[in-house]
């Protein structure tokens, strides 16, 4: 099995920054994808950057130019999230999937990020 443990978050005014971490354990190395998906308090999930094993990104529509995804090392991933918006206050996940599997497969606890106007 997969663990995820997510690290940042925090409340910060509309227009700052703020910077996430997720660190891999247990079976890492099976991790083919990556990343960081968010609930918001409407309660719908959507994707916010996933990075695969070969170090390809993919980020939701949303956050394009604004947040960046990089990987510290083999283990852990950062996401670098600048000029934050209120609409981005959200429950931030760090997920993973392994190289076959469909879906995402293992999910941290999630980290709180409150943006405010």
């Amino acid at each position: 099995q997969v663990q995820l443990v997510e690290s940042g978050g925090g409340s910060v005014q509309a227009g700052e920054s703020l910077r996430l971490s997720c660190e891999a354990s247990g079976r890492a190395s099976s991790i083919h994808a990556m990343g960081w998906f968010r609930q918001t308090p409407r309660n719908q999930r959507e994707l916010v950057a996933l990075m695969t094993k070969d170090d390809t990104s993919t980020y939701g529509d949303s956050v394009k130019g604004r947040f960046h995804i990089t990987r510290d090392d083999a283990n852990t991933l950062s996401l670098q999230m600048n000029d934050l918006q209120p609409e981005d206050t959200a429950q931030y996940y760090c997920a993973a999937r392994r190289q076959f599997a469909s879906d995402i497969e293992f999910w941290g606890k999630g980290t709180l990020v409150t943006v405010s106007s």
